[in-house]
């Protein structure tokens, strides 16, 4: 028996997300297709995390245990050739049997990219959240200073979520601009249910106007998801990095 880590990206416009399921194309779903194909073994494979329709990842992370006759270092160009375009297996190694890409994970970097112009650019519609308001980026800075930390983000969860313990730890939120982008990176020891972007949502309310920055300590220690109102969309958002 071998316990195999799969290092995943994917373009998420296509998929109703990474979690399988029966009637809806997803990622996890088109892995394990492939797997089986290629092993003739029923393999379900585990992730760090799910995301939700439409959203990305750069470093998503899965794993699975099965007694494979295929080579270790041969399942990457295996399952390349057999994946569609848009999933790509980055790496395979073989790791300690007690390693699980969910419970062992320690923490996760989002990244979400806004873009911010006079008009929209149909090359990144599906890559990004497009802005056409003035961003004061400085009100950004600023105003992501009051969510470093720990706190109760029970504000900051989707309402589908039914998880009980909403304390998290955000240890920063790198903001920078690359031409016509506004990047902000996330990381932290774990994230709720849509926590990125609706605390996306929020700073965006604050750099726009919609929100007074005086405000987000009411919000934050509130834990009423109603306060924070504006979650970002979907494909603005990738999952950069798990950490172990």
């Amino acid at each position: 028996m071998k316990n195999v880590k799969l290092t995943i990206a994917y373009n998420g416009t296509n998929y109703s997300g990474w979690q399988r399921q029966s009637n809806a194309r997803t990622v996890q779903g088109e892995i394990e297709r492939k797997l089986r194909l290629i092993t003739k073994q029923e393999i379900e494979i585990h992730g760090s995390g799910r995301t939700d329709a439409g959203v990305h990842a750069l470093g998503q992370i899965a794993s699975f245990k099965s007694n494979l006759s295929i080579p270790i270092n041969r399942i990457a160009f295996a399952l390349n050739n057999a994946l569609p375009l848009d999933i790509v297996i980055k790496s395979v190694e073989e790791v300690d049997m007690d390693f699980h890409a969910r419970y062992s994970a320690k923490g996760k970097k989002y990244i979400y990219k806004i873009y911010n112009d006079s008009i929209r650019n149909p090359m990144y519609v599906n890559h990004s959240y497009f802005v056409n308001g003035n961003i004061d980026i400085k009100k950004i800075r600023e105003s992501s200073k009051y969510f470093i930390g720990e706190h109760d983000f029970r504000g900051f969860m989707s309402s589908r979520s039914n998880v009980k313990n909403t304390i998290r730890t955000i240890y920063s939120i790198d903001i920078y601009k690359e031409e016509n982008f506004i990047i902000l990176e996330y990381k932290g020891n774990g994230f709720l249910y849509n926590m990125v972007r609706i605390i996306t949502g929020t700073l965006l309310d604050v750099a726009l106007s919609k929100i007074n920055i005086e405000n987000l300590d009411y919000i934050i220690k509130s834990r009423d998801r109603r306060n924070a109102r504006h979650k970002a969309p979907p494909q603005g958002l990738y999952l950069g990095e798990v950490y172990y």
